[in-house]
């Protein structure tokens, strides 16, 4: 359970009657700006600890334990959706195909700014 929260990490008790903290980067897979967003105090946590320091300090990682739990990531929502496991190929063709879509996309927007193709300005 989720004891405190500060700008670079959340307090957890563990079960064992002591107390670790989760640093900000360990909270998600994402970007996280404010714990807040995500938990707040006495909310119940799964966390994996990641080390145990001489002094007492115990570090630990809620991501790496929704990795460890969690039977559906998002690498597996993405395998199951297609129903195999994507090759190199099959990832490298749906990047060239994205690709080009936005180059398509970027290429109309500026012609619409500009004026389009085959614009000519009438010299006065």
């Amino acid at each position: 359970m989720i004891t405190g929260i500060t700008k670079f990490g959340a307090f957890v008790d563990l079960p064992n009657g002591s107390t670790g903290l989760v640093h900000i980067s360990e909270v998600d897979e994402e970007y996280v700006k404010d714990i807040n967003d995500f938990y707040k105090k006495a909310d119940k946590v799964s966390v994996k600890v990641l080390s145990v320091e001489n002094n007492g300090k115990i570090g630990l990682s809620i991501k790496q334990a929704k990795k460890t739990y969690t039977p559906n990531s998002k690498k597996e929502k993405k395998q199951s959706e297609s129903g195999k496991k994507a090759s190199f190929e099959d990832k490298m063709d749906r990047f060239l195909k994205e690709s080009d879509e936005r180059l398509l996309d970027l290429k109309r927007n500026t012609e619409s700014k500009r004026g389009g193709r085959g614009s000519c300005r009438e010299a006065f």
